[in-house]
């Protein structure tokens, strides 16, 4: 059963940069989907077993150069 993490964005100015966090969100373990909205500044992490912790989210997201929060 997937389980849901919504986190803030930094730093996005396009949808080239959501895709960008997306790709990096979906690489992470655990991590089955990734919806990220440049124009809310949002993303909406889908995952499984093994579960990542928000703080490996937001390290993969600030090593491609995006702030991140939950």
């Amino acid at each position: 059963m997937d389980k849901t993490i919504i986190l803030k964005i930094g730093g996005m100015a396009c949808v080239a940069c959501a895709l960008a966090v997306q790709n990096v969100l979906e690489k992470t373990t655990g991590v089955t989907t990734a919806n990220v909205d440049h124009t809310t500044g949002s993303a909406e992490v889908h995952y499984t077993n093994p579960e990542p912790s928000a703080d490996q989210l937001i390290s993969a997201i600030e090593r491609a150069g995006y702030r991140a929060s939950t």
